[in-house]
């Protein structure tokens, strides 16, 4: 796309609603169907998923000049992985397991280009997909939105000190695996569970952070920007699948949670 503002980014600074659409299956066609179906950006999963590295490049390949941004939840926060992901030309970077303020220190390093961080320079192909090229290492660093993960109870300990983090652009609470840390087992409504995800909550408007949480409808998110969430990770491609073929068989008696063929 011609040189802009990421509009993510500005929409989180100016407190706008932020939705993104999961992406999970290995198909540039369906990311460049999702991309033009009015979500914000794509979530494009790269922790729970087995898109590869070359999956996404051509999933950036296909959204460009469409409306929602690419962004890669990468596998796992380290400089190298954030490298990759951003040299195939996304708009911003997900950082799982974001626990200690030094993590969140390294997430912004590994999105900016000396002296402000330590990202590799070698962006042939982003400076091809995402801005104009005499000047992209600077709109880069500009532009590239950084968000940190916190899904562990040692990062709620420390919350204060993450959110904290000069170029964090966000906050995001995995809601399910902070329930797994904190020994519910995925369990969503319980106090313990409320109490941590409020700390957070607490610590990102502190900082003047957004802060985000998955969200399966728009009940759910009404709700959740009440609260002060911004950012919402929407379902997968196959929720909305799932959803979409409920509505239209059960009207007719057919059933969507049928049991499967034998394998023999």
């Amino acid at each position: 796309m011609a040189h802009q503002e990421n509009a993510v980014k500005q929409k989180l600074k100016s407190g706008e609603p932020v939705i993104a659409c999961t992406i999970t299956v290995a198909s540039p066609d369906i990311a460049a169907h999702a991309a033009r179906l009015g979500f914000d950006f794509l979530w494009i999963e790269m922790e729970h998923s087995p898109i590869t590295l070359e999956t996404l490049r051509n999933m950036v390949l296909a959204t460009r000049g469409l409306p929602a941004l690419p962004f890669a939840r990468v596998p796992v926060n380290e400089l190298w992985t954030a490298k990759r992901v951003l040299d195939a030309g996304v708009c911003g970077v997900m950082f799982p397991f974001t626990s200690t303020p030094e993590l969140a220190a390294q997430a912004v390093a590994a999105c900016r280009y000396p002296p402000h961080g330590r990202r590799g320079s070698g962006p042939g192909l982003a400076r091809f997909t995402w801005t104009e090229p005499e000047n992209y290492h600077d709109c880069a660093d500009e532009n590239v939105t950084v968000i940190a993960i916190v899904e562990e109870a040692r990062a709620v300990d420390r919350i204060d000190e993450i959110a904290a983090t000069p170029g964090l652009d966000a906050l995001f609470i995995g809601t399910s695996d902070l329930s797994f840390s904190l020994g519910l087992r995925g369990r969503q409504n319980d106090p313990t569970l409320d109490a941590a995800i409020a700390k957070v909550v607490a610590a990102a408007k502190k900082h003047g952070k957004p802060i985000g949480r998955p969200a399966g409808g728009p009940e759910q998110i009404a709700r959740f920007r009440e609260q002060g969430f911004s950012l919402f990770q929407a379902p997968s491609e196959i929720g909305f699948l799932a959803a979409g073929a409920q509505k239209y068989l059960e009207p007719i008696g057919k059933s969507t949670a049928a049991p499967g063929r034998p394998l023999y």
